[in-house]
C-alpha cells in the first residue's frame, strides 16, 4: 500500500527580472510628480525666472539694431527677412531661450548628484522617462513665461502677434526642449565625475547649432559650405518652423518639417537619456 503525500505542492517560481507593466496613464501621473517636485524652487525663488529675461532682452536690444541697420533697408534684406526685422528676429529668440534654458538640465543634475538626491530618485517608484520628461518641462514653464513677456514688449515695435500660431509654436518648442533636455541630463550623467566636462562640451557643441541654424543671421547671404551644413541641423528646421507659426502660416511646409525635428530630437533624447540612465545603476 503506498503512502499518500500530504506535503503541501511547490509553487512555481515567478522570476524577479519580470517587472509588471505600467497603466499608459502612468507616464503623465509620474511626469507630473516630477514636475512639481521641481518647480518648488522656482516658485519659492521667482527672481530667477525675471533674472532668465536678460539675455533674451538684450539679444533684442543690442542683436535687433544691427540687423535693422545692416539688412533692413537692402533687397536682400527684404527678401530674407520678409519685410519685417522683428518678426524674422523676435521667434529666433524664443528658440535661443529654450535651447540655453533646457540644455542647462544636466547642470541640476549635477548638484542633486553631489547631494544624493538623484539616487534617492531612482529608487523611487516613478518610471526613468518620466525623470528626464518632467525635468526638461520644468525648464520649459518659466520659459514660456519669459516667451509672453518677450512678445508683448515688443508688440509696440511692430511685432504682429497671431494667438494660433504663438500658441502651437510653443507646443513645439517643449517638444524639442524635452529632446535637448534628456541629451543634457545624459551628458551630465557621463562626465559626473569629472563635472566641468559637461560645460565644455555644452558651450562647444551650443554656438555652432545656433549659428548653422540661421537663428542671429540669414544663411541665405552666408558661404555654401555653412548653407550644406545647416541642412543636417534639426535646430534649422525648428527654427524656420517658428518664424512661420508665429507669422500665423500654420500650413506651411517648414511647420512640418519642424515637428519632424522636434519629435526626432525628443525620440533620440529620451532614448538615449534613459539607456545612460540605467547604465549609470548598473
Amino acid at each position: 500500500m503506498s503512502a499518500v503525500d500530504t506535503a503541501t505542492p511547490v509553487r512555481p517560481r515567478t522570476s524577479p527580472a519580470v517587472a509588471p507593466r505600467r497603466r499608459p496613464g502612468a507616464l503623465a501621473r509620474d511626469t507630473g510628480i516630477v514636475l512639481v517636485r521641481e518647480l518648488r524652487p522656482v516658485v519659492r525663488d521667482p527672481f530667477s525666472v525675471l533674472f532668465g529675461l536678460v539675455q533674451p532682452v538684450v539679444f533684442l536690444a543690442l542683436f535687433g539694431p544691427l540687423l535693422v541697420g545692416s539688412l533692413g533697408g537692402t533687397t536682400t534684406g527684404q527678401d530674407v527677412l520678409g519685410g519685417n526685422v522683428w518678426q524674422w528676429f523676435v521667434p529666433s529668440i524664443l528658440v535661443m531661450t529654450t535651447l540655453f534654458g533646457t540644455s542647462t538640465t544636466g547642470a541640476n543634475l549635477l548638484f542633486e548628484l553631489q547631494t544624493g538626491a538623484h539616487e534617492r530618485m531612482l529608487v523611487a517608484p516613478l518610471s526613468r522617462s518620466s525623470l528626464l520628461v518632467g525635468r526638461a518641462l520644468k525648464e520649459m514653464v518659466p520659459i514660456v513665461a519669459q516667451s509672453v513677456v518677450v512678445v508683448l514688449v515688443m508688440l509696440p515695435f511692430g511685432f504682429a502677434l497671431h494667438p494660433a500660431g504663438a500658441v502651437v509654436g510653443l507646443a513645439l518648442l517643449a517638444v524639442f526642449g524635452v529632446g535637448i533636455g534628456s541629451l543634457s541630463y545624459a551628458l551630465a550623467l557621463a562626465v559626473r565625475k569629472q563635472d566641468w566636462m559637461f560645460w565644455v562640451v555644452q558651450q562647444t557643441l551650443i554656438f555652432p547649432l545656433m549659428i548653422l541654424s540661421g537663428m542671429l543671421l540669414p544663411l541665405e547671404t552666408g558661404p555654401r559650405w555653412m548653407q550644406v551644413a545647416s541642412d543636417v541641423n534639426p535646430l534649422r528646421y525648428v527654427v524656420d518652423a517658428e518664424r512661420a507659426l508665429f507669422a500665423g502660416d500654420l500650413a506651411a511646409a517648414t511647420v512640418g518639417w519642424g515637428w519632424v525635428a522636434a519629435v526626432a530630437t525628443a525620440v533620440v533624447g529620451l532614448a538615449v537619456g534613459i539607456r545612460t540612465m540605467v547604465r549609470s545603476t548598473d
